[in-house]
């Protein structure tokens, strides 16, 4: 089991990019940033329909309502807090605590109050202030926990963008994933990983692909051994990560599995990775074929049927328009 995310591992990984200082509660470093695991990183409500469990979102603006699990005070909320009487801002500073937050973040230069100081101490809570604004410490904060705390999975692939989508090319060990993946790079597309891409659930429809720092721009081509694709081909061959919106699966099959497919529609499936549905194509290998203009021309099909159009719909409307202006 991953070890869980603390307040002070959040604060030592963004100290300098957040200009962060403690000023609080430093014996509460150990408080867990994460109750509901995923479903809430992206902020979104409780009655969002990923997930059907109550929450908090892990970080935001100042909200005592349905509150924070990182609350961050810029200079409207430092204002709101100075603005109320002496019983309601004690009020307000009390239930900021009472729902022990993981972290309390002062931003835009604000300068703390002592009661703040105060409470953090009493309640072990880690209280920091950072000169930088509040919009750009939540945002950052928001991007990052997203992708830390989202489920992941690892597949066996090689995961590339193809004219600007993502694609995983999948199959049998030794079917020519790798060889695929050199031609289609070859061809100005980029590579993201080989192997074993991970992909987090960062949203309710969308996986994004990234690849393990260990297999960080190589592929392995047999006969070839491991090549450096930044090193042969240039940083524009690379790229850190896509989201995930194809799988085209290769498959070694007989002359008579493939006389058998479908040669209006091809062969469409949906693949479920995550909960999340991604369309797969299945692509016969033999000798002679171009696999690479093949999966370009999967991947403007797809494109295509992302905007609503459909060519096997197209064909046999056109058919049937035809023989309707035939004479009787």
């Amino acid at each position: 089991m991953p070890t869980p995310l603390t307040a002070g591992t959040l604060f030592d990984i963004h100290r300098e990019k957040l200009a962060l200082e403690w000023l609080a509660g430093q014996t509460g470093e150990g408080r867990a940033v994460e109750l509901e695991k995923r479903r809430y990183a992206t902020g979104l409500s409780p009655d969002s329909s990923w997930g059907s469990s109550s929450g908090p979102a892990v970080v935001g603006h100042l909200n005592l309502i349905h509150p924070n699990r990182i609350q961050v005070l810029g200079r409207s909320e430092c204002d709101y807090l100075r603005g109320l009487g002496k019983n309601s801002h004690d009020d307000a500073i009390k239930h900021l605590f009472d729902y022990a937050p993981a972290a309390v973040i002062v931003a835009d230069g604000q300068p703390a109050e002592q009661e703040l100081k105060q409470y953090a101490e009493r309640t072990a809570t880690p209280l920091f202030a950072s000169r930088l604004s509040s919009d750009k410490i939540v945002d950052h904060l928001h991007y990052y926990l997203v992708n830390f705390l989202a489920d992941k999975t690892t597949l066996h692939g090689v995961f590339m963008e193809v004219l600007g989508i993502g694609v995983l090319l999948t199959g049998d060990s030794g079917v020519g994933k790798s060889e695929l993946a050199l031609e289609l790079v070859s061809r100005g597309h980029c590579l993201i990983a080989d192997d074993a891409p991970e992909f987090s659930h960062i949203a309710p429809d969308t996986l994004d692909g990234t690849c393990p720092e260990l297999l960080r721009d190589f592929l392995e081509v047999r006969g070839l051994g491991v090549l450096d694709i930044r090193a042969m081909f240039g940083d524009s061959a690379i790229k850190q990560s896509e989201r995930l919106r194809l799988i085209v699966h290769l498959r070694r099959m007989t002359d008579e599995e493939v006389y058998k497919m479908d040669r209006l529609r091809g062969e469409h499936s949906v693949r479920t990775v995550l909960e999340v549905e991604i369309p797969q194509i299945l692509l016969p290998v033999a000798p002679g074929r171009n696999l690479a203009v093949l999966v370009e021309g999967a991947v403007r099909n797809h494109i295509l049927s992302l905007g609503g159009y459909h060519a096997a719909k197209a064909f046999m409307e056109q058919q049937r328009h035809i023989m309707a202006q035939q004479p009787a």
